[in-house]
């Protein structure tokens, strides 16, 4: 038995808009003249939080789809920009001491990264934040909502869950349903009406409020049976 914490990847722990400006070239030669202009200046809304868009990609896919691109080449515009992820041509970012605050975490739940992104390029930049290894489990194209609905009901049934992410009805809601907590991190958190357990601008704004749920959660768990004395206080 022990808790989990599950993070989401692209506007979680992968920040900045890197990667969805290579999907918005990729897609730009089947797009209406301005694009890039267009996608520039709904992006820059998007992150004052006064937008009604679910992330970068939600802008991108939405200003092409009003342009007439097709969804198959929305589709392979995307896979052409996930190739790219973590190259000067899709740049990614992450909190500060990601590295000492997933050890930190660990020593008091299993973390768990959990992605709808595709597996190319995720290793390659775990690696290059030095956390390559840190997940107990890595989970690439899940499907949410109802993939990760039914992730979130295994890890259930070991221990306290925590969910984190960006989108709300994508990263968190499958948790909320189940009785998880969650935390909402991103542009939307300060004016969204999802029922979190916490929120704020970024993963690094709520490092101590996950810290200390970390610990109070495997505080919960009760000892296994036989497994002797507890510590004299």
């Amino acid at each position: 038995m022990a808790p989990s914490i599950v993070f989401d990847f692209d506007g979680t722990l992968a920040l900045g808009h890197g990667p969805v400006r290579a999907y918005a070239q990729a897609i730009a030669g089947a797009a209406q003249p301005g694009f890039l202009d267009r996608v520039a200046q709904a992006l820059v809304t998007y992150d004052t939080g006064d937008s009604g868009y679910r992330d970068g990609y939600h802008v991108v896919g939405a200003l092409a789809a009003a342009d007439g691109v097709s969804p198959a080449a929305l589709q392979d515009a995307y896979a052409r920009s996930r190739d790219m992820l973590g190259t000067p041509h899709a740049p990614v970012a992450t909190i500060p001491r990601l590295p000492d605050f997933l050890a930190t975490l660990g020593r008091s739940a299993r973390l768990i990264l959990a992605t709808n992104a595709p597996a190319p390029g995720i290793d390659t930049v775990l690696e290059s934040w030095g956390v390559s290894g840190r997940f107990d489990e890595v989970h690439v194209s899940v499907g949410k909502p109802d993939g990760l609905h039914r992730l979130i009901g295994v890890l259930r049934e070991a221990g306290p869950v925590l969910a984190i992410g960006d989108i709300a009805e994508f990263d968190l809601a499958p948790a909320w349903s189940l009785g998880a907590d969650t935390a909402l991190v991103g542009a939307t958190a300060a004016t969204s009406p999802a029922p979190v357990t916490m929120r704020g601008p970024s993963l690094d704004a709520l490092r101590t409020e996950i810290e200390t749920w970390a610990v109070t959660a495997a505080s919960s768990i009760p000892a296994p049976t036989g497994s002797g004395p507890g510590i004299e206080r």
